[in-house]
């Protein structure tokens, strides 16, 4: 494929606003199992392999197992998910395909029964996130790299 441009040296404020999100997910109470895990999904979802590459790496670094990232397209047929796991892959995939139905009222009033308002929010903030990272590496053809070193 030819090589796109790269919007972090082209437009470098656009990318410093995207880093204020994961600066304000990195420091929220979003547990970072469940971070790695919604990031992962959408990245397999929207079929990104730089975010699938580097969220996997990170995951396995954070302690996740190579089992559970093997089965993790096959979470609802999975024994190796918790059902609040199960809960933010369902939020994942219906704000992920947002043009199907969205977040369901179904989804919403499950999230409300295991989530506080405050992390319910952290959950939708990771997916929007993510999506939008998809969107910039899938457009501009991100390569995937060995090692990634961003700064956030």
């Amino acid at each position: 494929m030819k090589s796109r441009i790269q919007i972090e040296s082209i437009a470098p404020d656009a990318y410093k606003g995207m880093f204020r999100l994961e600066n304000y997910l990195k420091v929220s109470s979003l547990n970072v199992r469940h971070k790695h895990l919604i990031y992962i999904r959408a990245s397999q979802l929207n079929g990104c392999a730089f975010c699938i590459d580097m969220h996997t790496k990170e995951a396995l670094r954070d302690g996740e197992t190579q089992q559970r990232l093997f089965l993790l397209n096959a979470w609802k047929e999975s024994n190796c998910f918790s059902e609040e796991e199960k809960l933010i892959f369902q939020m994942t995939e219906e704000v992920t395909l947002i043009h199907q139905k969205g977040l369901t009222d179904e989804t919403y009033e499950k999230a409300i029964e295991r989530f506080d308002g405050n992390y319910i929010a952290q959950i939708i903030m990771a997916i929007v996130t993510i999506n939008a990272w998809n969107r910039i590496s899938v457009s501009t053809s991100k390569p995937i790299m060995e090692e990634y070193n961003f700064e956030v």
